[in-house]
């Protein structure tokens, strides 16, 4: 007696994420040197954003909080998402994810 395959569960499809060809602006250039915001890049435009949300309707997806900590107030939802991407970006060695990490100010 033959057993038959189950059919893996394919996840869904949601729309593309963003060209990441530079000459659209939607995200932004790392650049070394340092620096924060987006002249130092590892993150996406707010032009990338706004695109992204466009192409994926119900997306929360939103920019860096870029905000210095000391200007933050404690508690405050801009301060709890920095807290949360700056610890689960700990372990970021790349170029653009120690730009990210210089642009959250973590």
């Amino acid at each position: 007696m033959a057993v038959a395959k189950k059919k893996k569960a394919t996840p869904k499809k949601k729309g593309k994420a963003p060209s990441r060809k530079k000459s659209e602006g939607n995200y932004a250039a790392v650049k070394k040197g340092g620096g924060t915001g987006k002249k130092a890049g590892g993150g996406m435009t707010a032009k990338g954003v706004a695109k992204y949300r466009k192409d994926n309707p119900g997306s929360k997806l939103k920019t860096a909080v870029t905000t210095p900590p000391s200007k933050l107030k404690e508690g405050s939802e801009a301060a709890k998402r920095r807290k949360a991407f700056c610890a689960r970006s700990k372990s970021w060695k790349s170029e653009r994810g120690l730009a990210a990490r210089r642009k959250w100010n973590c």
